[in-house]
């Protein structure tokens, strides 16, 4: 690993940005990987500690010692209080005490490959009003990646605490700002999934929500009348979870099921108009778009994906995925 020269030489160009909270299993993982990069530039590790019970603060203090000795300085914040005040907060504290003209996000049970840095900045460099992820199921942390400045434009994280998704709200307010999403098709992060995971504390319910109240802010106003593709349990949640005014655009359900298609259509029983709305369900050969379509998960090995793909290619039609 080279020396990256004397750390108060000048400002980083990159800060990465570790938000710690009793991560102590993972984190000389974690920080070997911040010196592995292989990123020639200047860099810097932002740390911030939010009431760690474990012994953290101890990793942190030996991993200081060794970063700073190869050119990286470490910038360490934190606070002793008997409970967390969350991600959001400690993610917005250890970008507030940085100084890198970019932010690299990087949680405390993950472990970056070494040219995750080089390629998010060149990729930054690029289109600086994105956000820049490696490839992966999610656009979601923890492989996010942007400018300072478009940091400043989007603004902070939500700092409400334990169960609130505050890195799907920046992203919708990243969105609505005008930001884009760039992919780096490498692996650039080792994303660890375990039971004492801060995304765990996050209801299923919670995202839901807020998924479909920007589904409806951003794209149904649009449309003055639309079909969900689905007529079983995730469609017909989709349509219960809409407003009133929204679910009257619903103009039917389609599907590939031929049970459900002979049923004829869905009677909403827990709506208080009169009479009920029947939503009509039909083949999706003869459904009309635009679509959403609301799957659960793709369980048919790609087929799912290859038979859009194709009817798209066919017949032009265009489709909003909402899982």
């Amino acid at each position: 690993m080279r020396a990256r020269g004397d750390p108060a030489a000048a400002a980083p160009h990159v800060s990465v940005i570790l938000p710690v909270h009793n991560a102590e299993p993972w984190l000389n993982e974690c920080l070997e990987s911040v010196l592995q990069q292989d990123f020639e530039g200047s860099m810097e590790l932002s740390v911030f500690n939010d009431a760690s019970k474990d012994k953290s603060m101890t990793i942190i203090e030996k991993w200081k010692v060794k970063l700073e000795g190869s050119g990286i300085p470490v910038v360490i914040g934190g606070h002793a209080s008997p409970s967390p005040r969350g991600v959001g907060y400690s993610k917005n504290q250890a970008v507030a005490q940085s100084s890198g003209s970019y932010l690299c996000f990087l949680d405390s049970d993950d472990v970056m490959m070494p040219q995750r840095v080089r390629l998010q900045l060149e990729a930054a460099a690029r289109h600086p009003t994105s956000v820049f992820t490696s490839n992966g199921p999610t656009v979601i942390m923890p492989t996010w990646f942007c400018s300072r400045a478009w940091f400043s434009h989007v603004g902070p994280f939500d700092e409400g605490g334990q169960g609130v998704p505050e890195d799907l709200l920046f992203f919708y307010n990243h969105l609505r700002k005008g930001g884009g999403v760039v992919r780096v098709d490498q692996s650039l992060l080792l994303y660890r999934y375990h039971p004492n995971a801060a995304t765990h504390s996050v209801l299923e319910t919670t995202i839901w929500t807020h998924r479909v109240r920007f589904l409806e802010e951003r794209v149904l106003p649009h449309w003055a009348a639309f079909t969900i593709w689905n007529a079983g349990r995730q469609g017909r949640r989709l349509y219960r979870s809409l407003t009133a005014g929204t679910r009257r655009k619903v103009v039917a359900f389609c599907d590939v099921d031929e049970n459900k298609i002979r049923k004829g259509f869905y009677c909403h029983e827990d709506s208080q108009e009169r009479p009920k709305p029947r939503v009509p369900i039909l083949h999706f050969r003869a459904a009309q778009p635009p679509f959403v379509i609301c799957v659960k998960l793709d369980l048919t090995g790609g087929a799912f994906e290859d038979n859009l793909r194709s009817l798209h290619l066919q017949e032009g039609r265009d489709f909003l995925h909402f899982s």
